[in-house]
């Protein structure tokens, strides 16, 4: 259980949404933009984002005219999300492990590599599990996932990154299954650094492709970055799926 709580504290910590939540958001968004432009979906349909944050997708995703729905399994991000939920709009606090709401939505997204935390492959199995189960026939997930070979080949090791008064010392190293980072936080308010440690698996197209076609979703399209350019086995930085169910 300790190794499992690594998500849980960090993903609950105001130092995680700090580091993380200073991202381009232009970037993000003219992604989500092209994608939606690329799937064409029916206005008003429901889209589920899954591993959503502090909700800043589904908002992107609810002011195009679809009605969303965000789980994350940090309280203190959906507890921040709720105070921007509307009609067409609202958030839940949920572990994508388990089961949510079945043959509901038209689409389901999880974004930005919120995936592949989990202890065992049984465990990432119930999560695609889950969010199968979530969408309707015919319904679409797309998954936003590091592309491993290309991450192997460009892995900096050492970083140092500030935040207003808070430094972010940052080390990485990788092994035949995972990516690993090791977080030091140094800040005025804390008494002596903190320590994190994320672990993130390392999934290929062919993992994913046996995976989403166990819980009967098959891969229909695979891009290699934010602006949907083919993806190829180095020389892309992202690997972007949509599969069907």
């Amino acid at each position: 259980m300790a190794e499992q709580a690594w998500y849980k504290n960090w993903f609950n910590s105001p130092f995680y949404h700090k580091l993380y939540f200073e991202r381009d958001e232009q970037e993000a968004s003219a992604f989500i933009t092209k994608m939606i432009n690329h799937l064409r979906p029916v206005p008003g349909c429901r889209m589920l984002d899954v591993a959503c944050g502090k909700g800043r997708h589904s908002k992107t995703l609810a002011a195009m005219g679809y009605t969303v729905t965000g789980i994350d399994i940090s309280t203190d991000s959906i507890e921040w999300a709720r105070q921007f939920e509307t009609e067409h709009l609202d958030f839940f606090v949920h572990d994508m492990r388990l089961p949510f709401w079945g043959n509901y939505f038209d689409y389901a997204f999880n974004f930005f590599t919120s995936f592949g935390y989990f202890n065992t492959r049984r465990e990432h199995d119930d999560a695609i599990r889950t969010i199968a189960k979530s969408l309707k026939s015919g319904g679409y997930f797309i998954i936003d996932y590091l592309n491993v070979h290309y991450a192997e080949d460009h892995l900096r090791r050492e970083d140092i990154k500030q935040v207003d008064d808070t430094v972010y010392t940052i080390h990485r190293w990788d092994n035949e299954t995972h990516f690993y980072k090791k977080i030091s936080v140094a800040d005025p308010s804390l008494s002596r650094p903190l320590e994190y440690t994320e672990k993130v698996a390392k999934f290929s197209l062919g993992d994913f492709t046996d995976m989403l076609s166990f819980q009967g979703l098959q891969v229909q399209e695979v891009f290699g970055d934010y602006q949907l350019n083919p993806y190829h086995l180095r020389d892309t930085p992202r690997l972007i799926i949509i599969a069907t169910k």
